[in-house]
C-alpha cells in the first residue's frame, strides 16, 4: 500500500508514506485507492480512500491536508486543518503543528517529503517539471527555514514519479532548460524521434535540492509509468483513458 523512505523513517516522532494505488474502495480506472479530489471518481470513494490514509497515519481524516495544486512555486503554511474547499492554491505545505498531516498528489510530478528532525519542522512538495524549474523546492526549504528549519539538517525524500525511460519530451521543453541553463543538456538523451528527448526529471530535481544545500537526499527510485501500483497521468493519456487517479503522498509529526 506504501512506498517509504529509509532515511525519514529513521527519524523518531515521524510517520510517512508514499501512497500507492492498492488499498482502497474506487474502481474501474480509478481502482483503488485514488485520494484526487479534482477526478471525475465518485466523492464518497475519494473521501473513504482519504480517510483510509489519514489513519495509515495515525490521524483523523480533517487532519490529513492537502492543497489546491497549480503547478506554481507557491507554499502554504499549515497551522490548522482546512476544508477541500478553503484550501489553498500552492504546491507545497510546511508546518511545525504535530499531528496534522500535510501531503501532496501526483500522478508522474515529483512528491518530495521534507524534515528536519532537529527543528520537528516537515514539509511536502508537488514538483513537476513547471514547479521544479520554478522554484518550489527552494521556496519548500525556505518556508520551513521561516518556522525554525536549517537547511543543513534537513531530510528530503524523493517518491515515486515518471523516470527518464519513460518521460519522452519535446524540442520547446529542451529549448526551455536549455536556456536557464547549459549544465541542463545532462538530463536529456536522445529518443527513438526526431527533435525529442527522455528526460531525467528525478535527478534534475535532486540537483536542485542539493544545490539549495540539502545535504541528506533519499530517493525511492520508482517510475509511476511503469509500474501498476501507481497511477500515472501519462500512461491515462497513452491508453485514452477519459480520466485518472492520483496518488497522495505526506507525512506528519507524531503528537
Amino acid at each position: 500500500m506504501t512506498f517509504g523512505s529509509s532515511l525519514l523513517s529513521a527519524v523518531p516522532g515521524l510517520r510517512h508514506a508514499f501512497f500507492t494505488r492498492e488499498g482502497g474502495v474506487s474502481s474501474g480506472i480509478y481502482a483503488s485507492l485514488n485520494g484526487g479530489v479534482g477526478s471525475n471518481d465518485d466523492a464518497a470513494h475519494v473521501t473513504e480512500n482519504r480517510r483510509r490514509m489519514a489513519e495509515h497515519l495515525g490521524v483523523a481524516p480533517a487532519r490529513f491536508l492537502t492543497v489546491f495544486q497549480i503547478h506554481s512555486p507557491d507554499v502554504a503554511i499549515a497551522t490548522a486543518p482546512w476544508d477541500t474547499e478553503s484550501r489553498p492554491r500552492a504546491d507545497a505545505m510546511v508546518t511545525k503543528i504535530p499531528g496534522l498531516a500535510i501531503g501532496v498528489t501526483a500522478a508522474d510530478c515529483g512528491p518530495i517529503l521534507f524534515a528536519d528532525p532537529m527543528a520537528r519542522v516537515i514539509g511536502a512538495a508537488h514538483a513537476g517539471w513547471k514547479g521544479a524549474f520554478g522554484g518550489v523546492l527552494e521556496n519548500t526549504i525556505g518556508a520551513m527555514e521561516e518556522l525554525g528549519a536549517s537547511r543543513g539538517t534537513i531530510i528530503a525524500a524523493i517518491g515515486p514519479l515518471i523516470r527518464q525511460p519513460s518521460y519522452e519530451v519535446g524540442a520547446e521543453f529542451i529549448a526551455r532548460f536549455a536556456e536557464a541553463d547549459k549544465d541542463n543538456a545532462r538530463f536529456f538523451v536522445p529518443s527513438s524521434r526526431t527533435d525529442h528527448a527522455m528526460f531525467d526529471l528525478a535527478n534534475y530535481i535532486r540537483q536542485r535540492l542539493e544545490r539549495a544545500g540539502i545535504l541528506m537526499i533519499d530517493d525511492t527510485g520508482v517510475d509511476t509509468y511503469a509500474d501498476e501500483r501507481l497511477f500515472s497521468y501519462r500512461r491515462s493519456v497513452h491508453r485514452k483513458e477519459p480520466d485518472y487517479g492520483r496518488n497522495i503522498h505526506a507525512i506528519v509529526l507524531e503528537s
